[in-house]
């Protein structure tokens, strides 16, 4: 992983703990409308379904690249030796409109954890909420 996705990696991870702990996008910079993401992290994904069920359990991760060239990886969670997505596979790595497919690891227990996408020069986060 370059410099540059580490660094979105770690602004996306704070925006998203903050939207995590109830605060409203805007509130965080102390404007009322949410501002427009940074170059760099500018993807949109979705985990479907969210929040998981059942360890094992096939996920979809949809969304598109924010002006990225192409859905380049995914990851999930931030250890990388005990993950919370296997054997990720990209489907369709279209930059206006990208999917990918997972199974939840098998010793996930409840929580909440991100799933970030690299798009060739724009990244992008969510929450994935595990109930098992």
């Amino acid at each position: 992983m370059n410099r540059k996705m580490t660094t979105a990696i770690a602004g996306l991870s704070l925006t998203a703990g903050l939207l995590a702990a109830g605060a409203p996008a805007g509130a965080q910079a102390g404007v009322t409308a949410a501002p427009k993401p940074p170059k760099g992290a500018r993807a949109v994904v979705q985990v479907s379904p969210n929040p998981t069920t059942e360890r094992g359990q096939e996920v979809t991760i949809t969304g598109h690249c924010g002006g990225g060239k192409g859905l380049k990886g995914v990851l999930a969670g931030l250890d990388r030796k005990n993950p919370v997505l296997r054997n990720i596979r990209i489907v369709k790595d279209d930059p206006k409109g990208f999917v990918a497919k997972a199974k939840l690891d098998s010793k996930i227990g409840n929580g909440v954890g991100p799933v970030f996408v690299d798009c060739g020069g724009e990244a992008g986060v969510t929450l994935l909420v595990t109930h098992v």
